[in-house]
């Protein structure tokens, strides 16, 4: 019992500190829910192909192999390799970005971060979030910002789908945002671009934890075990006891 109440101050602290990491990285701005979900497989596959056509130039996937991905996504070697590997790696090789980190550094001021677990870090509503979140600001290096993660030194790499936002500042601030405004179209519809982001996230979450599929479909046949189980031990605990009075 001593040492009960030291540990609980020290969990609740390091929840405290994740929680004011999380409040720090949004600046407060409140998350949209992703509906993110790992089994539609149809939404991984559109979200595999928009990652390696907009992401993988820049972000690599260190811990997923292609070829694990093809069984999961339920895809061929062949639609893997002329569809999704823009880099010639091995099919059986993980999905590493062909950009050189020293010249990755050089334009962007530090290597772009391997996602492979940045929704088991994040979260799926803060990827999403961050997807929906960019607008164009002339004082950043890279023309853009972004209101989840303000100052991201990350270019918008989807903006030819959304379109450009601008910002609308708070009235009586230059630097409070109020909302963001759909200023120039993209290629896809506002529910449509937040559709493919869903699908995209959905894809991420999938790589932070490829055995999310077998665990659910396991899940089911330990649910309907014990199930089994507890009705078999309820018929044995009854013949035990039947002569006892």
């Amino acid at each position: 019992m001593k040492y009960f109440f030291p540990v609980l101050a020290l969990t609740l602290g390091l929840l405290a500190g994740s929680a004011s990491v999380q409040a720090e990285e949004g600046h407060g701005s409140e998350l949209m829910s992703s509906g993110a979900s790992v089994r539609d497989q149809a939404s991984l596959q559109r979200g595999a192909r928009l990652y390696f056509n907009y992401c993988v130039g820049c972000h690599s996937l260190k811990y997923m192999r292609y070829s694990r991905m093809a069984k999961d996504l339920g895809l061929t070697e062949n639609e893997v390799m002329q569809n999704l590997n823009f880099t010639g790696a091995k099919f059986d090789g993980p999905v590493i970005s062909h950009m050189p980190p020293a010249l990755a550094t050089k334009w962007f001021g530090k290597a772009p971060p391997d996602l492979s677990l940045e929704v088991s870090a994040k979260g799926a509503d803060w990827v999403y979030t961050y997807l929906n979140t960019f607008y164009l600001d002339p004082h950043s290096p890279v023309g853009w910002n972004n209101l989840t993660l303000p100052n991201a030194a990350m270019p918008f790499p989807l903006w030819e789908l959304q379109g450009m936002q601008t910002a609308v500042m708070k009235p009586g601030s230059a630097h409070q945002v109020e909302k963001l405004e759909l200023s120039q179209p993209g290629r896809l519809t506002p529910a449509q671009y937040q559709q493919a982001t869903r699908d995209l996230t959905s894809f991420l979450q999938y790589v932070s934890e490829p055995a999310a599929l077998q665990r659910h479909r396991y899940g089911v046949w330990v649910l309907l075990f014990l199930a089994f189980f507890t009705l078999l031990a309820y018929m044995l605990k009854k013949e035990y006891w039947k002569d006892v009075h």
